[in-house]
Formats: C-alpha cells, sequence, structure tokens
C-alpha cells in the first residue's frame, strides 16, 4: 500500500533532515558506577533536529504533547512509542525496520544492522553531540539551549539556538532525547536512556554527559521526546 500524501510528505523531510556524521570514537562515563570506557563510532545518519510535532502526526496519526506547535517537539512520548514511529517511518520509506516486538510487552529486538530508522545508541548520541568538541557543550548554553533560565517554561520550535559544528539543532535543552540503549539491564531491567536536558532543567542537566534512564512503556514527560538516525554506508 502507497503511503497518504501527508506520510510521504513526512519521509520526504525526515530524509532531507538527515546530516551524516564521520566514524570515530568516544569516551562515554556513569558517574553511578564510576566508569569510563571507550566506544568506536561507525557513519551513520541523525535528523538535524528532534521529530516535531507535525511530523510525529503525519506518521502516527496522533498528537501526544502539552506544549502545542506544529514545529515544537513532540514530548509526552514513551520509548516505546519512539520506536513505533521508528518502525513506521521505515516502512513507509521501503526500509527494513530495527526494532521487532516480542509477545511479552518489554520483549523488543533491535537490528542495528537494518537499514531503516532508529534511535540513536547514546554513544552515537553523545559522540554527534560533541561534534569534535572536547567539552561537555558545543557553545554558550544560552546560545545553542532552551533550558530554565530562558524557555520561559516551555517547549519551543526546533532549530531556532545555534547548531553545533555538524549542523545538529537542540542537542542540549528543549527535550530530553530518547537513545536505543538499555541503561544497566542487570539493575534496571528494561530501562532505556535519555540524553541531553530539557527545557526545565537548570544549566547543569543540560550537558553532552548526561546519562538518565527511565520505563520503556510508561514513562512520558513533557520534557521528553527523540531524534531519528540510520546507518551509514
Amino acid at each position: 500500500m502507497l503511503p497518504s500524501p501527508a506520510l510521504a510528505s513526512a519521509v520526504d523531510t525526515l530524509q532531507a533532515q538527515l546530516v551524516e556524521i564521520p566514524a570515530g570514537q568516544i569516551q562515554l562515563r556513569d558517574d553511578r558506577l564510576k566508569r569510563q570506557w571507550q566506544v568506536d563510532v561507525g557513519p551513520f545518519w541523525l535528523a538535524a533536529f528532534p521529530i516535531t510535532q507535525a511530523l510525529y502526526r503525519a506518521v502516527t496519526g496522533e498528537a501526544p504533547s502539552r506544549f502545542l506547535g506544529e514545529e515544537h517537539p513532540v514530548e509526552m512520548v514513551s520509548w516505546h512509542e519512539a520506536v513505533t514511529f521508528c518502525n513506521r517511518l521505515s516502512e513507509a520509506a521501503g526500509l527494513t525496520s530495527c526494532y521487532h516486538f516480542g509477545p511479552e510487552a518489554e520483549a523488543v529486538r533491535f537490528a542495528p544492522l537494518a537499514p531503516g530508522y532508529r534511535l540513536p545508541t547514546e554513544a552515537e548520541w553523545e559522540y554527534a553531540c560533541k561534534a569534535g568538541t572536547p567539552g561537555t557543550r558545543y557553545g554558550e548554553l544560552d546560545n545553542i539551549a532552551w533550558y530554565k533560565g530562558n524557555s520561559g517554561q516551555t517547549t519551543q520550535p526546533v532549530g531556532q539556538k545555534l547548531p553545533n559544528a555538524w549542523g545538529l539543532y537542540d542537542m542540549l535543552g528543549n527535550v530530553w532525547e530518547w537513545c536505543s540503549d538499555i541503561y544497566d539491564e542487570a539493575v534496571y531491567g528494561s530501562y532505556r536512556i535519555m540524553r541531553g536536558g530539557g527545557w526545565c532543567d537548570e544549566p547543569r542537566g543540560c550537558l553532552a554527559t548526561n546519562r538518565r534512564r527511565s520505563h520503556p512503556r510508561s514513562f512520558q514527560i513533557d520534557d521528553l521526546g527523540f531524534r531519528v538516525a540510520r546507518n551509514g554506508h
């Protein structure tokens, strides 16, 4: 079945927003466990902006957000809803999906080599956020992010602040972003990782290195959204 005009337009819009991210390495850290580790990151594509409410509605037919605005980032979206969006986008684009849902509620298998749309891994996310810079931010906070000090206690339209060196907007502030990864299965079960800080965070919450986690099905909040990725060639 051919996708609807709105869905086809959403596919075209997302394809045009993808930024090619080169291969490299990133050192991650977990302050809770006092642990650091290095990850090799292959080339991939990452959307320049968080998914907007207009794009989310075009793909899913749903409008879950608290703060309404076509070009505001979608929020109040669980991890499961974010990856369902990715699968629907992949199907509309004629690509193999990256996520496969099992019979149990928490059973989701991630196919990292599939060509479809997906959430970035947390290593990809932090590597792309830093864009080659050594610090925990890619610029002065007021210039690059919406946070507690300047947001007006709401999300803001995407792309209004300065991008990082690779042309990615709102990597810090506005909304936190879901990543594909499980945080610590032995301790937290299926909890998934989120990155980036949001509109209601203090400056210390908007750092490239911050890691948070929550339940993939039940956690939906008004400062948490996502952006999409695809594998590179």
